[in-house]
């Protein structure tokens, strides 16, 4: 793996092909990402979003294209050092009750990208995983089985699980999904708070508006593996913008978005 020290970009993608079987996923997408910014990234299912965060994580194979990740130069099967500093939080899944592993345990898993599959962890290491339970308010369920939490509460592991890693790059992908409103609602002011106090660069993915947070630096509207506009929420996010992002007639966006502050383009 190659890295570029003079690239002050913590995300530089050029003109990424990503394909899967017939299936194209990402279409030629050009996206910067400066260090500290907190990027949404909106569009239907199926608009390429996941498939942006894959190639960040160095988890994706390009057919087409560059991409740059905290300075490094990312190939085929070289994310491996990368992915130490990239953390990622993946949709709230529903988890065995029976599962023989606490919250804590849970979280230090976090640690292993930098500990190494077969060294344990030490003081220090359960320390960063403690700092990362207080941050997310899990703190007082450390000894619960991970199985017996609520949602929102096994988002919150997930998101301390992430943070044991000591990211530089915090990529969530639908985080709220099946989250009641409540939850979701917590699960938002978690993500904002951690991304100011810890500097980190943030993409959040979500096809919900209602679940992007406010305080986005960005946003990213994707459809069909291209990314049709990029630029600051309170330009892009309009009745206008949203019908063509989802293919809905004006009065219907504006019966589901009544809220929104409806700009005209």
């Amino acid at each position: 793996m190659n890295v570029n020290k003079e690239n002050d970009h913590s995300i530089s993608i050029e003109n990424a092909v990503v394909s899967y079987r017939e299936d194209v996923a990402l279409r030629g997408i050009s996206i910067r990402v400066n260090r500290g910014e907190f990027v949404g990234v909106i569009g239907p299912n199926g608009a390429g979003k996941t498939t942006l965060l894959t190639i960040i994580n160095g988890m994706g194979t390009l057919l087409h294209g560059q991409i740059h990740v905290l300075g490094y130069n990312l190939a085929s099967g070289n994310g491996l050092s990368l992915r130490k500093k990239v953390g990622y939080v993946a949709q709230a899944q529903n988890i065995d009750p029976r599962m023989p592993m606490n919250v804590r345990e849970v979280a230090i898993i976090g640690r292993y990208g930098r500990l190494g599959l077969f060294r344990r962890p030490k003081k220090h290491d359960w320390e960063i995983v403690d700092a990362a339970l207080d941050l997310v308010g899990m703190t007082h369920l450390a000894k619960r089985p991970i199985g017996h939490l609520s949602g929102g509460e096994q988002q919150r592991v997930a998101i301390a699980r992430c943070l044991a890693q000591e990211p530089e790059i915090f990529l969530l992908d639908e985080p709220t999904a099946s989250l009641d409103w409540k939850a979701q609602t917590e699960i938002l002011e978690l993500v904002k708070r951690i991304h100011e106090e810890r500097h980190l660069t943030t993409l959040f993915v979500t096809h919900d508006l209602d679940a992007l947070p406010h305080t986005c630096d960005r946003v990213v509207l994707m459809k069909d593996g291209l990314i049709i506009a990029d630029g600051a929420p309170d330009k892009l996010i309009s009745t206008e913008s949203l019908s063509n992002l989802y293919d809905m007639p004006l009065s219907a966006v504006e019966e589901r978005q009544p809220h929104m502050h409806r700009r005209k383009s």
